[in-house]
Parts: C-alpha cells; structure tokens; sequence
C-alpha cells in the first residue's frame, strides 16, 4: 500500500467521523433542550389544569390556581420585597463596580493578580462554600434575617460580577479621549459624566440586567440570611414546596410560573443588550 493511498484514506475518514461527533453532540444538545421545555411545559399546563391523573392533559383548565396562589403565598409582598433586594442589589453594585472595574481596566498596581483572583472566587466558587460562614458572620453583627441582611450577602458575588463584565468594555474605550479631555479643562468628575458615562451606557445596562437576572436566582445567600419577612420569590417558592402542610400541586406550579416568567422575561432583555464578544477581557502582558 502506497504513502497515497494511506492518505487518501485518513482524508477520507477524518470527514466521516467529524460528522459522526457532530451530529452525537447536536443531539445531545437538542435533547437537553427538549428535556428542560418539557418539564417547563408540563409545570406550566399543570398550573391551569383542574384534575391530571394518567391522561396526557388535564380534564379541564383554569386560572383559579393563580388567585389561589396569591392569596395563600402572600405573593404581593413577596415580590415587593423581592423588588427592593433586586433594585438594592443591582445599585449598590453598579456604584461599587463600575469604578473598580475602571481602576484595574487602567491602573496597574502591586497585587493587581490577586485583586483579580479575589473578584473571580466568588463567581466561580459555589456559593454554598461561603455562604454559611457569611450567613454566621451577619448574624453576628445583627443584620440576619433582614433585609438589609439579604441585600448584603447578595452582594459578594454580585460586585465582583460587575467588575469582570465592565472591565473589557473600559479596556475597549480610547484613552485619548480622556486625555483630550482634561487637556480642554475638564476635571475628573467631568470626564466621567459626560465622556465614559455615555460609553458605558450599553455596558452598564448589559452589567445591570445580568445582576438583576442573578439576584432573583439568588437562592443559597438569600436562603440563608433571610427572615420570614425578607424571602425572595425564589425562597418563597422553596419554602411553600417544602413547609408541612397540605396544599394543591397546582399552587405550587403557578409559583413556579410566576417566578420562571419573570426570570426569563428580564433575562431576554438582558440577552438583548449583551454582546458576548464584549465580554471577553484582553489579556494583557
């Protein structure tokens, strides 16, 4: 067998199983993603249906389980104060990051790595491995429990977070433009406002929605520094699930709903502003 034939038969082959690999790993995609929308699905019909018991839909359909949620969930103050924790959260941490994000886009400093190391931890971490010794801590100090509690555990991961998205949209704006803005007078507070503010604006939007997203997620931090008056939808949702008592499947479900509708309501638009190419930070030696 001749050196031609030997490649002509590696280049034959080398197609055939590309294809086989993508078509095993299309499937499996596709199947992950069928496998999630219809548990959604069959959560969402049952949270309408009246009686389903080993048919393929309920005998009838109704909205009654929604009243019956919000009254039985008490879910108008639930998510009021899943709206305060959330508009809190994502505040604190625009203000808190945006200019550390802008100091390591710019600066470089003594212990710049370890910086950065110490704002990754609590992203990639699980959250559970320092939530508990945050949780001891603020109940120490007399903030578990409370809202104001809530909002600061939610914190840790969310500044961080923050600080990664901005960082590679400051490193894409021109430095000259900040030069050529002091040289024509303008102060420090002045540049900021009225030259890095308006090309922020998409990515402190994008930053701004992804922390929003995450914050009602947020169920281990919050889980564990909340009180009976400062629970999340999503502890609410736990709770209800899991407290004793006997109550209808369908109630249950319509909470579901209620707390997976709002999730990827804020998360498409989050997706509509975000360009994943933006965040990708620059490596830099």
């Amino acid at each position: 067998m001749t050196t031609a034939t030997l490649t002509r038969s590696g280049d034959f082959k080398a197609p055939f199983w590309n294809r086989v690999w993508s078509v095993l790993l299309w499937s499996l995609v596709w199947l992950f993603i069928l496998n999630v929308a219809a548990v959604a699905a069959s959560v969402a019909v049952d949270s309408f249906g009246t009686r389903w018991f080993g048919t393929w839909l309920p005998e009838g359909f109704t909205s009654k389980w929604y009243f019956s949620a919000w009254d039985e969930f008490q879910l108008d103050d639930v998510l009021i104060v899943t709206a305060k924790v959330v508009a809190s959260v994502v505040l604190v941490s625009v203000i808190l990051g945006v200019p550390a994000a802008y100091a390591l886009a710019r600066r470089d400093f003594a212990g710049k790595k370890t910086v950065l190391l110490l704002l990754v931890l609590p992203v990639l971490v699980p959250t559970i491995t320092y939530g508990v010794p945050l949780a001891t801590l603020l109940y120490r100090v007399n903030l578990g429990g409370t809202l104001a509690g809530v909002i600061c555990a939610n914190l840790v991961p969310t500044v961080p977070f923050v600080v990664l998205v901005m960082t590679p949209f400051i490193e894409q704006i021109d430095q000259r433009l900040e030069s050529a803005a002091r040289v024509c007078g303008a102060g420090t507070w002045s540049v900021f406002r009225y030259v890095l503010v308006p090309l922020l604006a998409p990515g402190i939007m994008a930053a701004s929605l992804l922390v929003l997203v995450r914050s009602i997620g947020m169920f281990e931090l919050t889980f564990l520094t909340a009180g009976p008056d400062s629970q999340t939808l999503v502890v609410s949702l736990y709770a209800a699930a899991f407290s004793a008592g006997i109550r209808a499947n369908q109630s249950l479900d319509a909470l579901a709903v209620v707390y997976m509708v709002s999730s990827l309501f804020w998360l498409m638009i989050a997706l509509r502003f975000v360009n994943p190419v933006q965040l990708v930070g620059r490596v830099k030696d």
